[in-house]
């Protein structure tokens, strides 16, 4: 275990896990990583549980003082980290002692940046989760945002812990994408036909209302045929609501579970990650495919994490295994060998 604590805490710095599942039917919003590409990658490098809490950072990070030693990655959004000063790789395992400082010089692409350690942040479990859900103000830190001053716990690291140096080969790292591919529903049949042709031929701006909550957009209004307004019925996370001022909202991670806007669409699964990382400013379009397709998109980047899975547990593996020193003399020349079982 090791300890870290708070300098200064960035814009909006949360501890999250995966997400808060079952209790959707209660009212409970899901809350966890808006990234869960980023976040699953950085616990797999240190060979954490996959959904080990870890920080999320949006749009300005956090200045971390460390006490102990311990080994961290940093994925997502590059806002150019930083140890003791000396410039850091995305992707990458790392090692910091006692009295290092782990810091960023400020956002160069995407908006959230996810920060894990060697056996995960430890925060109180609540409805199966320890993530941080804001507007409930439980999970996390005290269901807060962290302050300055904030001291973090780890846990214990897995038997087979990461090793530093240890990087993600660029081929897997996440295709962020502005052409969100959606499927069109429920409510599509609430809409016109140039409404629909409007939703999927212009380019949507993010505002600056974005928030965990839904990722608003301004740009060319999307016409109803009757109204904006239903009987309220299911949100998750992707879905599209379309209010009366005719500009779609990307429901996230903190979403409310039940909404009263006809829906237009919903962002694949699979795309979510990219919204996580558009901050206000930034231009996206939407693709209509077929649930099949986005079914099929599921499939590969599971099979792709389940290979990439598999290769990180043998890298492992490897470096962990005790290797064996020998001084072998031929010909009158002596030599030292190391042997590594595999």
């Amino acid at each position: 275990m090791a300890t870290l604590s708070v300098i200064t805490p960035g814009l909006l710095t949360t501890i999250q896990d995966s997400w808060r599942s079952g209790f959707r039917r209660i009212g409970m919003p899901t809350a966890g990583v808006m990234d869960y590409d980023a976040a699953r990658l950085s616990n797999l490098l240190l060979g954490n549980d996959e959904n080990a809490p870890v920080l999320e950072m949006t749009l300005t990070g956090a200045k971390l003082a460390c006490h102990d030693q311990l080994q961290f990655v940093i994925t997502g959004g590059d806002m150019q980290p930083r140890l003791n000063g000396q410039p850091l790789e995305l992707w990458t395992v790392y090692q910091a002692e006692r009295g290092d400082q782990i810091d960023f010089a400020g956002l160069r692409s995407g908006c959230r940046t996810y920060l894990a350690v060697t056996g995960g942040f430890v925060a109180p479990v609540v409805m199966g989760s320890a993530s941080t859900y804001l507007r409930g103000q439980l999970g996390g830190y005290s269901g807060r945002a962290l302050q300055a001053g904030d001291v973090l716990q780890t846990g214990e690291p897995a038997p087979n812990k990461a090793h530093v140096g240890l990087k993600l080969p660029e081929a897997y790292h996440p295709n962020y994408r502005v052409a969100l591919r959606v499927i069109l529903g429920p409510q599509d049949d609430a809409f016109t036909p140039q409404g629909i042709e409007t939703f999927l031929s212009s380019v949507y701006t993010v505002t600056h209302e974005t928030d965990r909550m839904g990722c608003r957009l301004e740009g060319a209004k999307i016409t109803h045929r009757l109204g904006a307004d239903i009987i309220s019925d299911g949100l998750m996370p992707g879905s599209i609501q379309v209010p009366a001022h005719g500009a779609p909202i990307i429901m996230l991670a903190d979403a409310q579970t039940t909404g009263g806007y006809a829906k237009i669409a919903a962002v694949i699964s699979v795309d979510l990650p990219s919204v996580a990382q558009m901050k206000p400013g930034d231009n996206l379009t939407f693709q209509p495919i077929s649930v099949e397709d986005a079914q099929h998109l599921y499939r590969v980047r599971e099979a792709r994490m389940n290979a990439l899975r598999a290769w990180v547990t043998s890298e492992i593996r490897m470096k962990n295994q005790p290797i064996t020193m020998y001084r072998v003399t031929i010909n009158g020349q002596s030599y030292h060998v190391s042997i590594q079982a595999r």
